[in-house]
């Protein structure tokens, strides 16, 4: 239950994960004195093991739905919330902020969106897995261990990287991913963000081994705001890899995001003077 007294952060996860994978942060911020919550995308289990049982449901879900369902979910909640997203939970945390329904975001490696239009080679290898099959599109894919630790995990060690396929990995729906690929060459896609609405302060985190969303899309990203008179910041973690939200160096990523927070005036409760 979130506590209306407290500002709501609502966590949203990417492809391939379960919401479980934001627990360490949900205890974070509920130290700090805000209220973290961490709503699954439409179709998500309870757990990650029921996801992998069931992952009918979670098929062709694209990026507007996952959107409304975030947005509902955030208009039921007692205070305009903070959002933090990972991946393609970043797109969606844009979206939202771009929509006005957040004071402010953490995006963490973002996926890609519509004027975006760097598309590097460990980026589409990342994606082969789902891409590789037009009939993926209305499908679920679960990455195997190996794949998973070559382009998700690979900043870690093997061992690292099966206990997190473990733990969080899920079947993911193929329509966000083919359309994120191909945002520019549609008009009507739905892998856009509001890159010129007014909003609250944006942080984007990138990660310099990361292969799912390299750096320079999310430095590309970080270059659609150069217009933008809201507040966006760009941080670069060089030796980390697109699992850096949820591996053994989390801490180090979650504690930048709320560093960010507090400098612009988005901390869990007044700062005292003096």
């Amino acid at each position: 239950m979130t506590d209306p007294t407290r500002i709501p952060i609502v966590f949203v996860h990417g492809l391939w994960m379960h919401s479980s994978s934001w627990d360490s942060w949900i205890d974070l911020v509920d130290e700090l004195g805000y209220s973290g919550v961490a709503p699954g995308w439409p179709g998500d289990a309870a757990t990650t093991e029921a996801s992998r049982e069931n992952p009918g449901p979670l098929a062709n879900r694209g990026i507007a739905e996952i959107t409304d369902h975030y947005a509902a979910a955030i208009r039921e909640l007692p205070q305009v919330p903070i959002v933090i997203g990972h991946s393609f939970g970043g797109l969606i945390a844009q979206r939202l902020l771009g929509m006005n329904l957040a004071r402010g975001g953490v995006v963490i490696s973002p996926a890609q969106f519509r004027g975006n239009r760097k598309l590097p080679l460990a980026q589409l290898q990342s994606g082969f897995p789902v891409l590789g099959n037009p009939a993926n599109k209305k499908k679920t894919v679960l990455l195997t261990q190996a794949q998973f630790h070559k382009g998700f995990a690979n900043g870690v060690s093997r061992e690292e990287s099966d206990d997190l396929w473990n733990r969080y990995a899920i079947p993911g729906p193929g329509l966000p991913l083919f359309q994120a690929a191909t945002a520019n060459f549609s008009s009507k896609t739905e892998a856009t963000v509001d890159v010129a609405s007014e909003r609250g302060p944006l942080l984007i985190i990138a990660g310099g081994k990361d292969r799912t969303v390299p750096a320079v899309t999310s430095k590309a990203a970080y270059g659609q705001y150069a217009k933008n008179p809201s507040v966006t910041e760009y941080h670069l973690f060089e030796d980390r890899a697109h699992s850096m939200a949820i591996d053994q160096g989390w801490r180090e990523v979650a504690d930048v995001a709320m560093d960010f927070l507090t400098r612009h005036g988005l901390a869990a409760a007044p700062q005292q003077v003096g």
